[in-house]
């Protein structure tokens, strides 16, 4: 049985519910970004305990078909640009539609409505967290930076960069108070 759990956006969630399931008696195949696969059926009561361990995490678990949708966009956008280095070979909107098998307008349309914002509005802020991220935390300087996230050019970072946070890459590098979001908020 597969389960699809809201939130879940790091190999932390993966743990926490991975706890949860061995807490209650499940035994799962896998756990990965934003489901599990699970052995057995899982009763209403089970679910429900499940499910309230979950929320105090920050995680929940879905039932709704266009919400499982929206939140396997999300995890596809955040594992591409969080947790690999392969660039996609083909454009965002016909890799998610491969990846989803829907088209590409259905699924614009139902994250927008869903999420209030647009697919690419929130692939941008997820390039733009992990910029924040290797700028504060790796030694990389920003040609590196930008090779690494698959931009054209440093100019077009950097350009993107400044648009989305007011600031230069530099400048942000510079402060002393980094503001980095968590990437449940983004």
């Amino acid at each position: 049985m597969k389960i699809y759990i809201k939130n879940m956006v790091c190999t932390r969630c993966k743990m926490i519910v991975k706890y949860e399931l061995e807490k209650l008696g499940l035994h799962y195949t896998s756990v990965e970004l934003g489901e599990a696969d699970i052995k057995e059926d899982i009763s209403s009561e089970q679910q429900e305990r499940l499910n309230i361990a979950l929320n105090k995490a920050g995680l929940e678990l879905m039932t709704d078909k266009k919400s499982v949708l929206v939140e396997k966009i999300k995890t596809i956008i955040i594992e591409q640009i969080h947790y690999t280095d392969e660039p996609i070979k083909v454009n965002l909107s016909d890799y998610l539609s491969e990846k989803l098998n829907h088209n590409y307008t259905y699924l614009a349309n139902l994250f927008s409505e869903v999420k209030g914002t647009t697919i690419e509005k929130f692939y941008l802020a997820h390039k733009i967290e992990k910029v924040k991220e290797l700028l504060v935390y790796d030694d990389l300087n920003l040609s590196e930076i930008a090779w690494k996230l698959h931009y054209s050019s440093v100019a077009h970072l950097s350009n993107q960069f400044k648009k989305m946070t007011g600031l230069t890459p530099s400048h942000f590098k510079n402060l002393k108070y980094k503001k980095i979001k968590d990437l449940g908020n983004v």
